[in-house]
């Protein structure tokens, strides 16, 4: 058990009166332990209902269910549709608009489609030449398969899950360039769901904040914190360290900023661990003193033996507290490290108490007198000390099933 690093300014002539109000008896030959058994009673209830079992709902409430439900699965579009669309884009009949690649190859469309689904390729076709009944359009910096994908994706939403694994990133820049949400959505959930590696993240990283994906660029980021040095040794990173000096910079502090989260982390786990094992302390300590447990207690309460579970996971670390102050030779404040820990127990618990006039605690009345002679200085420590232990206290309380007074 950790005890705070406060030192109890009380002198030893007090001693003797915790020897007459900590008035114990112990048992001999103690046992080992047997492991701690929380019996909860359960109680059983017999009911038994006459009541009839009610009519149905009416018809019409029936209907307009069903027709609601029927009205929102109109919104799915039915395989056919999509495969007639798609049909369209493959044969190109009836095409009015030539579609010009980085390859110089020609993808055949339909000016209407263009238009209704990018107002950005609407005004592209309006402003395109014209020859024999035909528009001719440009689409370069990408492959020729990439854009053959993305007008296919305008016709029938379809797409082969090879080719947009090969093509991710062209039809993000695409469909962020045309602005096609629907289609933005598809690659940022595929990168999402798998398509980040430890190769691609620092390219797929400038590419979302170009193409304004503020999700993606997050998930990146996190990605690059949590691998760090494995990506840091990437050529992708060597590159952007060159091109992008301003961005490896801002990764760096990204880097550092949650590494120091992490450890402010772990330093409050400690602590509240600590502040922890002080509750299960003074729920033990007054647990002994007004219970009694198995081979320790006040001289007017029957010991239950030593072969009784206890429900209180500190309670051995305090009998053995309590049994060694009891037969210690020095056990005055500072002159021994044990009897230290049951000084502090002693005032800590007088701090939390609400009721020392009636408390079976041993000198809890007596330190709350003391009290009013503290520097304060020292009053500061233990006030902390007494919130963290009661905020430790209040955490862990939806889940225990103990009750304290203190």
């Amino acid at each position: 058990m950790a005890s705070p690093g406060l030192d109890s300014p009380w002198s030893s002539a007090t001693i003797g009166s915790f020897d007459g109000s900590f008035n114990i008896r112990m048992e001999e030959g103690i046992s080992s332990e047997s492991s701690s058994v929380l019996e909860i009673p359960s109680t059983s209830m017999h009911h038994c209902s006459l009541i009839p079992v009610p009519p149905p709902l009416p018809s019409k409430i029936s209907k307009r269910s069903n027709l609601n439900r029927g009205l929102a699965e109109c919104y799915f579009v039915p395989k056919e549709t999509k495969d007639m669309w798609d049909k369209l884009f493959k044969e190109g009949y009836g095409a009015d608009v030539y579609i010009i690649t980085e390859e110089k190859e020609i993808i055949a469309a339909h000016s209407i489609v263009l238009g209704v689904a990018s107002p950005i390729l609407a005004n592209y076709v309006h402003q395109s030449e014209f020859k024999s009944g035909i528009r001719f359009i440009n689409i370069l910096g990408v492959p020729h398969q990439a854009v053959c994908l993305f007008i296919r994706f305008l016709y029938s939403s379809c797409y082969e899950e090879e080719e947009l694994k090969k093509f991710v990133l062209h039809l993000l820049v695409l469909s962020h360039s045309y602005t096609i949400p629907s289609l933005k959505r598809v690659c940022v959930q595929f990168l999402e769901q798998g398509g980040l590696s430890t190769e691609n993240v620092i390219d797929v990283l400038q590419l979302a904040r170009n193409c304004d994906s503020q999700r993606l660029s997050l998930t990146c980021v996190r990605m690059i914190v949590r691998y760090f040095k494995t990506i840091s040794s990437t050529e992708g990173w060597k590159v952007m360290k060159r091109a992008n000096p301003a961005l490896e910079q801002e990764l760096l502090e990204s880097v550092v900023e949650a590494d120091s989260r992490k450890q402010e982390r772990l330093k409050k786990l400690e602590e509240n661990e600590v502040y922890l094992q002080l509750t299960e302390a003074m729920e033990a300590l007054l647990h002994i003193c007004r219970d009694g447990c198995r081979t320790i207690g006040p001289r007017d309460q029957v010991l239950k033996g030593s072969q009784v579970a206890c429900d209180f996971p500190a309670c051995k670390g305090v009998e053995s507290l309590v049994r060694h102050f009891s037969s210690c030779k020095t056990r005055v404040p500072g002159g021994c490290a044990h009897c230290k820990r049951i000084w502090q127990l002693l005032e800590l618990h007088s701090r939390m108490c609400n009721e020392p006039d009636y408390c079976k605690v041993p000198l809890c009345r007596h330190f709350k007198e003391k009290m009013q002679q503290q520097s304060k200085k020292d009053e500061a420590k233990w006030t902390m000390l007494v919130s963290k232990v009661l905020a430790a206290k209040k955490a862990v309380r939806p889940f225990s099933h103990r009750r304290s007074g203190f």
